[in-house]
């Protein structure tokens, strides 16, 4: 079971300062700030997933300035990413279209042999075929496949897998062809599955599934393991079920992809900083010039900014002090509250703060991440603090992932 991180240019700056929030004026995004996998050890992900839409930055998705999309033409994936000279094994490149991003177009931006050229003069290991998302699902639908309102999606999601792996075929391409399956029902992802196993793919991806209950995934995963070739291996877009691991393996699912642990970092209203039994609430402390509920209210004269700032500062002192022992857990506490009357009144986290000031849980974890941060990581305060959080989940995640997968293999040995 591989793990593919979806790439969105999320990097951290190693010159960031935190004291005086300030970066190195020498630095160059990009080139000097670095990856999850250049940071941790080993990397927390298997593979890397990199969309055409978020590079060419299609309907404004994706991060990727002028110059960097055009470096990342002329490099190509490895090199640009840094892939080769990140500690432990190889770290796979998946390329897909980026169906979401184009989810309300009547139909896909690129065509076929465009997106064959991307794949292959970019140098990624696997590329998926150009897909049309079908944002909508129902449960037991199993008499809908003609009638449904998203059947021209997803003929056309079929048409073009075919003419996808006729073209990589023809013209005799070093990257691995993925068609692409896509449904609003366990019948008609079954469906898309044989017909595609009948095109000659060996793997094939089932998107569309993200915002599907548990249920509802392993329902479309039998029927799909039905219908699948032996050997056929499948990879899931957007889900990550830890307790199903065992399941998922036994369908043929050999690969997924999720910003879920890293995104929860600053996402989530609770569940900031993974440990290894549970999640803690990240400590927030945000600007006083960044925070947008406050600053709406300093210029409406509720808040008086002198002492916003005050506040903030006192909040990030005592915080400091509780990490290097010399402010107890009250007085910290106490300031991160006062501070958070004026920037969060509407939320009582005082309980949750405790929790996670009493557990102390980035002075447990060897991650390099917590190591070289310090309680910094757990305060929700800028991207150069919360992009480090996120790091560290995914370095939680892929510890968790490993137990999963060790568990699963237990239960198939024992099976057979």
């Amino acid at each position: 079971m591989r793990f593919y991180f979806p790439d969105s240019q999320d990097q951290v700056d190693p010159s960031f300062n935190f004291v005086t929030e300030e970066h190195s004026q020498l630095r160059v995004r990009q080139r000097d700030d670095r990856y999850a996998h250049e940071i941790l050890e080993p990397p927390p992900y298997e593979g890397l997933l990199v969309s055409k839409a978020m590079i060419d930055r299609h309907r404004g998705a994706g991060r990727y300035s002028a110059q960097q999309r055009q470096r990342f033409y002329r490099v190509g994936v490895r090199e640009f990413f840094r892939l080769d000279s990140a500690p432990g094994g190889r770290i796979e490149t998946l390329g897909d279209c980026g169906a979401f991003s184009y989810r309300d177009d009547p139909a896909p931006p690129y065509g076929t042999d465009e997106v064959i050229n991307f794949y292959e003069s970019t140098g990624f290991d696997a590329g998926v075929s150009v897909d049309h998302l079908i944002p909508d699902f129902e449960d037991g639908a199993q008499t809908r496949l003609i009638d449904s309102p998203w059947r021209e999606r997803y003929e056309l999601t079929l048409r073009l897998a075919e003419e996808f792996i006729e073209r990589h075929r023809e013209r005799g391409c070093g990257f691995e062809p993925v068609g692409v399956a896509q449904g609003w029902s366990a019948a008609s992802y079954a469906e898309a599955v044989a017909q595609l196993c009948r095109m000659g793919y060996e793997r094939i991806a089932l998107g569309g599934l993200v915002t599907l209950k548990t249920p509802e995934i392993l329902a479309v995963l039998e029927a799909v393991d039905e219908v699948r070739a032996p050997g056929t291996q499948l990879h899931l877009f957007g889900v990550t079920r830890f307790e199903q691991v065992p399941r998922f393996t036994a369908y043929g699912v050999t690969s997924f992809d999720s910003t879920s642990p890293f995104r929860r970092a600053f996402k989530d209203g609770t569940d900031n900083y993974y440990g290894p039994k549970g999640a803690f609430v990240a400590l927030r402390v945000p600007q006083v010039e960044g925070n947008p509920k406050l600053g709406a209210r300093i210029r409406s004269g509720q808040v008086d900014q002198d002492v916003a700032r005050e506040r903030e500062q006192a909040a990030l002192a005592a915080l400091r002090g509780f990490d290097r022992g010399k402010v107890d857990l009250e007085q910290a506490l106490a300031a991160l509250c006062k501070y958070q009357d004026l920037h969060d009144d509407g939320h009582a986290r005082s309980d949750q703060y405790r929790a996670t000031l009493e557990a102390a849980p980035w002075k447990k974890c060897g991650c390099r991440v917590c190591k070289e941060a310090g309680i910094e990581v757990v305060l929700f305060r800028g991207s150069e603090r919360n992009k480090r959080r996120g790091f560290h989940n995914l370095h939680v995640f892929a510890q968790r992932l490993e137990a999963a997968i060790e568990a699963s293999d237990e239960v198939l040995l024992a099976a057979a």
